[in-house]
């Protein structure tokens, strides 16, 4: 009762600030609780209720003063190296963690569908795998960051991880590609459950993935010309 009264709560505030404004979030489609055991309720709620917000309300400043509104998020990634820190520091903020939000799920034992399974057996070996491999790209990001899993324009698997609040989207990353999946490793993600153990994050993390948004985003991906 007390965490569906604070979500309401959120909810409305977040409404609140989203009047006028060209950025905002989207409520989450579960609540803050859900994905427990494998991500606690208070992470949760701070993650999307000051992390995340904090990202879109300092983009929406950040756009303003620089003149880009009425320019989707997409835009201005892709012309991000035009742009001063802040904008691209808050706008991958913000894209990556509304990407977040809709890649988790409380639903059990959810999995890949068949073209994405297929590709990731040709591609990785094994979805045993392509988790190893993730992992390990995941772990070795050194400080905060983010680790993805991405479709090249040639329409291949790769994964990679990228620095900060940057993604293979922005039109100065080393590898592009249409994210499909990102995990987020900033501390800010895991530290209350699990301290320093970003390795047991991100074990954990792979109970609670929608592998069925991250299949119909790879079919799109693939589909795209």
């Amino acid at each position: 009762m007390k965490t569906n009264l604070i979500l309401f709560t959120v909810i409305i505030a977040i409404t609140i600030q989203n009047l006028n404004a060209q950025f905002t979030q989207d409520s989450l489609v579960y609540s803050f609780d859900a994905l427990e055991p494998y991500i606690d309720a208070q992470t949760m709620e701070i993650h999307y209720t000051k992390h995340h917000a904090g990202y879109v309300k300092n983009l929406n400043k950040a756009i303003e003063e620089a003149n880009l509104l009425n320019k989707s998020i997409d835009h201005i990634l892709k012309n991000v190296s035009k742009y001063n820190s802040t904008i691209r520091n808050n706008g991958g903020g913000h894209y990556n963690h509304a990407l977040f939000w809709q890649l988790l799920t409380p639903m059990k034992n959810t999995k890949p569908l068949e073209k994405l399974s297929k590709a990731i057996d040709s591609t990785f070996g094994s979805m045993q795998n392509f988790k190893k491999q993730f992992n390990q790209e995941a772990s070795s990001r050194f400080g905060s960051g983010w680790a993805w899993l991405i479709v090249t324009p040639q329409k291949k698997l790769a994964i990679l991880s990228t620095p900060n609040q940057d993604n293979p989207v922005m039109d100065d990353a080393p590898v592009k590609g249409i994210p499909i999946l990102g995990i987020d490793v900033w501390e800010h993600a895991y530290y209350l459950k699990y301290q320093n153990k970003r390795n047991d994050y991100l074990d954990a993390i792979w109970n609670v993935i929608n592998w069925e948004d991250v299949s119909t985003r790879y079919e799109s991906a693939i589909s795209q010309k």
